[in-house]
Order: C-alpha cells, then structure tokens, then sequence
C-alpha cells in the first residue's frame, strides 16, 4: 500500500520487473479470455476516460477491459467536460478522482497530463499526448513476445517519424532489453532527452538515416503515419522528407529471413507502408492492435492492486 497513487504517464514509471510484471498479467487475461475464463478483478471499479483527440483503438479497449474484468468506464469528450475551458485542470482532476478508481487521459499536451495526475488521488493512464504513447508500447511488446519468443536480443528496427510512439518504445525497448536500431530523416529523430533516458536504462537506440541499414537482419521493422493527428498543415512538407523511408517489400528484402512488421494503426496505405506489406503474412498489427486489449487489463489491474 502506498500514500500516493502510481501513475502511468510514460513506460519508465514502470521499473523493468514491474514491466514485466504487467505484461504477465497482460498475457495471461489473453490466454484465459480465449480459453472462456472470466475475471472479475476489477467489480464495480470505474474507469474515467478523458479525451481531447478522437480515437478507435484506445476507448474501445479501454471500454472493453474495463467490462471484462467486471468494471465500468466512461467516455468523456471535449464538449463533455471543461479539459481546462474555464475550470482549471487541477480542479478538473481533484473532482473526478474523487468519483473513479482509475482515469486514462488521450491529449495533446504532455503537461496538462502531468498536471492532472499531480492533482489526482487515483491511478492517471496516458491514452496518449503529443509527447508519449505508452499504452501502445505495451502492447507492442506484448506482440513481439508472442511472435519472437521473447524481448531480450531481439532485434527491432523502427523506420519513420521520431514521433510519441518511437519515443515511448524507445524506453520499452531500453527496459525489456531489446536490440533497437531508429532510421528516421533529419530533423524528426528522438528527442535527445529520451534517447539519455534510454541510455540510462542500459538501453540506448542505434540511430541512423539509412532505412536499410536499420532493418540489416532485422526481426521486427516497426513504422507509423508520417503526418500525425494535428499536423495536417505539414503534410506536403513531410511527405518530401520522409521520401526512401517507406517500409515497402524492396526495403524487407535486407531484413530477417522471417521478419515481421508491425504499425501501431491508423495507417496511410502509400505512405509510410505499402497495402502489399501491410496485408501479407509478414505484418502482425492485427494481433499488435488486439493486444492493446489485454495489455491496458494487465496494466489497469496492476495499478489498482498498487493503490
């Protein structure tokens, strides 16, 4: 039991036995929801879900999780609550902690995440910010466990924009000890911040520009939309430096005999991967997108048992 409630903003709030812990429990929920076994570890437990960027994935395996272990969640949007329109964001917090057990926030900026968790008296979840997406990262490593047998060693090559999903697995990767390699143009790379906390972890990236030097016997080759949401304005910009970056079957063609390909979804099919690649027997993102279900179960109930 501790005084303050555990966060999640960014995957290094988790030390690497508590990440491995978490994706314990991930695959195991995973293994018992397909065998028919239910849980209940969560009863009359509430989820409050606060959104300022739209999303698929994330509420419906937040609002799925949450009825498979028993609980509830509920959705609130920008036209549902202030999100620091005229109330401030502490008190926001301060009121709606009082009233769930858990809350998972998808915004854009990564202070106003950190804001509301400061003011919270329950678990805070990073649904994503501009800054971090660590919810994927889980389930991203939840499915290269599955499909390479472990994390340790394996080989992982990203290719594409340094964005909040490159920068949160950086830190996966740097904790479950994975062997990764970033290709990404000048100018959208890593944050020098993250690539020190990596290193700090015992896990700096190899960073490159050269696609296919990155993805040289690569296992997984890892990608994501070039233009993010709210960057529409930069796309042509984008698109021009991102040219040569695309994870295409010319580019696998220097990768692992058996490598696999994972895209954290929505994907721009031309852009940042071909529809040949993404529908071929190599791309695992249907079992990546899946394991955001059982990853967040893993993850929620892990955070309550630390209140």
């Amino acid at each position: 039991m501790t005084d303050e409630p555990r966060h999640f903003l960014d995957v290094d709030d988790l030390t690497a036995d508590e990440l491995a812990e978490v994706l314990g429990l991930a695959a195991e929920y995973k293994a018992e929801q397909g065998a028919g076994i239910l849980h209940d570890d969560l009863d009359n437990q509430t989820l409050g879900m606060l959104f300022e960027k739209p999303s698929t994935r994330t509420r419906i395996s937040f609002e799925t999780g949450m009825t498979q272990l028993g609980g509830h969640a509920i959705f609130l949007g920008e036209s549902d609550i202030q999100l620091g329109r005229g109330e401030p964001l502490k008190d926001t917090s301060r009121a709606v902690s009082r009233y769930v057990d858990v809350l998972m926030a998808r915004l854009f900026d990564h202070d106003s995440l950190e804001e509301i968790a400061a003011y919270s008296d329950v678990p805070v979840v990073n649904g994503l910010t501009d800054d971090a997406h660590p919810c994927q990262t889980l389930a991203d490593l939840l499915t290269i466990q599955e499909h390479a047998g472990g994390l340790e060693g394996t080989s992982v090559a990203w290719v594409g924009d340094g964005n909040n999903v490159a920068q949160s697995f950086v830190i996966g990767a740097a904790l479950s000890g994975i062997d990764l390699t970033v290709a990404t143009p000048e100018g959208y790379g890593i944050d020098d911040d993250v690539v020190e906390r990596a290193a700090e972890l015992g896990g700096a990236p190899e960073i490159v520009d050269d696609p296919a030097a990155a993805v040289d016997g690569a296992d997984v080759v890892y990608t994501d939309v070039w233009v993010s949401m709210g960057q529409e304005d930069e796309r042509e910009e984008k698109l021009a430096a991102f040219d040569g970056f695309q994870v295409n079957d010319e580019l696998l063609a220097g990768a692992g005999e058996d490598v696999s390909v994972m895209h954290c979804l929505p994907a721009h099919r031309g852009e940042e991967i071909t529809d040949d690649v993404l529908e071929g027997e190599r791309a695992i993102v249907w079992d990546q997108a899946e394991n955001r279900l059982h990853a967040q179960k893993g993850l929620l109930v892990w955070l309550v048992e630390q209140a």
